[in-house]
């Protein structure tokens, strides 16, 4: 397996994994922005969130509800964030979901953009629509 992130799904790698099923394994960030950093990693190859198949995606959401009652039982966060990068942001290139305990004063946050969108959130609807129309 080429893949880095299909490597430590199916613990080839050294990994210290909290949660499994069939479809997904959860492990430990090595890097962890705050205590109980966990990523889930489908077992099965996917880079971005379009590409994963509903049973997955089904398991991948079901952990990160499990992972976050987790989190919140031993750690009292004052929130717990939940996020993935995809396409350029995917540093894995393997489709991976955060999960981990927030507080107050840790630093992390979301940095608003230089440049905002001024365009007019009704167009922008509109757009929005008429795609999801096209691609349902």
């Amino acid at each position: 397996m080429h893949c880095f992130g299909c490597r430590l799904a199916h613990q080839m790698e050294e990994t210290n994994v909290v949660y499994e099923d069939d479809y997904i394994t959860c492990i430990l960030d090595i890097e962890p922005l705050n205590e109980g950093h966990t990523l889930i990693l489908p077992k099965s190859h996917y880079k971005d969130l379009e590409e994963i198949d509903e049973a997955t995606l089904s398991s991948i959401m079901k952990a990160s509800v499990i992972l976050s009652k987790a989190i919140k039982a031993i750690y009292q966060p004052d929130g717990i964030t939940v996020i993935q990068n995809g396409g350029i942001f995917n540093d894995l290139d393997h489709y991976h979901m955060h999960v981990f305990p927030r507080y107050k004063e840790d630093g992390f946050g979301w940095v608003e953009p230089g440049h905002k969108s001024h365009n007019d959130l009704g167009q922008v609807k509109l757009k929005m629509r008429e795609e999801l129309d096209r691609i349902r």
